[in-house]
Formats: C-alpha cells, sequence, structure tokens
C-alpha cells in the first residue's frame, strides 16, 4: 500500500482532462431527488465535513428560495441564522468508532460529519411541495457534496455512503468492471488510484455537458487532495485523549476537539476538565 504522501502526489497530478472524460463516459445529472442527502431507514445521512468547510456553513445564508414550489419547512427551521449558528448546528461528530453511553454517544472519533435532523437528513436538505429537493446552503456545500456521485479510488480518501456501481480506468473509454482485483504484476489493488468510481444515484447514466463534466471533474480533483491533505494532518496531529465517560473527543486535522468544535487543548492550558461534552 502507498503511503499517505506518495497518494497525494498522485492525486496533485490527476489530469482534469481525464477525470472530466471519465465522468463524460459514466454521464450525470442531478434530478433533484435528494437521495444523497437523506437518511435511508436506521442509516444518518453521513457526509464528511472538513473543519474549514465547517465554520464556513456557520456563516453561511441560507436559501428557503431554491426550490420552484414552496419550500416545506421543518428542515430549514433546524439551521438558525448566521449570526446565532454554532457549530453543533452544522456539523456533529463523526459516529464512527463512538459508543452509546448512560448520557449518550461517548469516545474518540476521526472527523466531522454534516449535522442531521430527526429523521436523519442533512439539516441543510428541503423539499418543495412535490418533493423536488434543495440544498439550503448550496454555494457553501462541503465538496463530497459538490462531486457526488463520484470519487477517485485512493486508499487515503472517504467514500461516498452509496455503493459503487460503475467505475472508469482514467484515460479509458469503457467501464473497468470489478477493481481493486490484481493488475498485470498481480498486486492485489495496483492501478485502483487510476480509477473514477460512479455510486448509485438515479442521475447516472444521462448526458452531461462537457463544461459540466469539466467542473465537475476541477471539483473531484479539489476533493481528492483534500481528503489526503487532512488525512496527513490528522496522523500527523494524533494523539489519544482518553475521554472520560460521557464525553466526545474528535481528532481533525486542526488537533482535538470537543464536540462543539473548540480544541480540547485550551483545557489543558487552563488546568481546567471543562465541558467537553
Amino acid at each position: 500500500m502507498q503511503s499517505l504522501e506518495a497518494e497525494l502526489d498522485g492525486a496533485r497530478e490527476l489530469s482534469v482532462d481525464d477525470l472530466a472524460d471519465a465522468i463524460e463516459s459514466i454521464g450525470f445529472e442531478c434530478t433533484r431527488c435528494g437521495a444523497c442527502c437523506t437518511g435511508h431507514g436506521d442509516e444518518d445521512h453521513t457526509a464528511t465535513v472538513f473543519p474549514d468547510e465547517a465554520r464556513r456553513l456557520e456563516d453561511a445564508a441560507v436559501d428557503t428560495d431554491v426550490t420552484d414550489g414552496a419550500v416545506t419547512l421543518g428542515k430549514t427551521d433546524l439551521v438558525p441564522p448566521a449570526a446565532e449558528r454554532e457549530w453543533r448546528d452544522v456539523a456533529r461528530p463523526m459516529p464512527y468508532g463512538l459508543a452509546d453511553g448512560d448520557d449518550g454517544l461517548e469516545g474518540e472519533t476521526f472527523e466531522w460529519a454534516l449535522q442531521t435532523d430527526g429523521c436523519g437528513d442533512c439539516v441543510f436538505y428541503a423539499e418543495d411541495d412535490d418533493g423536488t429537493g434543495a440544498c439550503v446552503a448550496h454555494e457553501d456545500r462541503p465538496l463530497i457534496c459538490r462531486t457526488y456521485p463520484f470519487s477517485v479510488g485512493f486508499a487515503g480518501t472517504s467514500q461516498p455512503m452509496g455503493e459503487t456501481v460503475d467505475s472508469v480506468a482514467l484515460g479509458a473509454q469503457g467501464s473497468a468492471g470489478s477493481v481493486g482485483g490484481a493488475d498485470d504484476t498481480g498486486d492485489e489493488g495496483a492501478g485502483e488510484a487510476g480509477v473514477v468510481h460512479a455510486h448509485e444515484c438515479e442521475g447516472l447514466g444521462r448526458d452531461i455537458a462537457r463544461e459540466d463534466a469539466e467542473d465537475l471533474a476541477r471539483a473531484l480533483k479539489e476533493r481528492a487532495v483534500r481528503e489526503l491533505e487532512e488525512a496527513i494532518a490528522v496522523r500527523d496531529n494524533y494523539a489519544p485523549a482518553n475521554p472520560d465517560a460521557g464525553e466526545v473527543v474528535v481528532h481533525d486535522s486542526e488537533g482535538a476537539k470537543r464536540i462543539d468544535g473548540t480544541p480540547l487543548e485550551a483545557d489543558t492550558e487552563t488546568g481546567s476538565e471543562g465541558d467537553r461534552r
């Protein structure tokens, strides 16, 4: 397996034209069905949000007039005005690695996910009377939202929740078929970084304009680079926090933080345990 630094070099060398070719080959048009913004069954919507993206969402203008009809309230009501909005309104600890304690989730985890409502849907998702979905913070949405349903196969990057339904090798016209198998050298997974994955979405297979494919390709490359940069920073800044019962600590690229996004080290600097929950 390559190091994160080697993968980062590979991500920086990705060709936007090749990425656009792969996207164009698969085809995509957003139908605004909302499937990528909502929870499914007992599984909440879980989309990675970087620290700077969360801060941008804290200040983002929420547009309740983004759908053709009247926005169904109840979801946007959960997002306070920017002047009153806090970290917890836009981001939550990534649930993986946390345990259910007597007072809720507890433990240590890595990175943040977009905040969800009581139905498990993204708090920035809204629908009109006909069920057409939209993001009320569309201009400030995270990279993983800008690039869904596509991803690039680097081991150090996060993959969307949707299952992979198609894959195209960069520089190839046809489907890559089953990825992660042996290449000509016999190495398992070799060449995976040269594959664009498409994840389940009803908009796949539709015609996409070249200009739109190139815009999506640029965002996809930016996301691959950012995710690897974040992964390296998380690794380099990580130190076990050993939270007490009922406490949650999130390790992100900026260090260990409380559930409200404030640095954990502030407690040790002041000599106070503080309230990390």
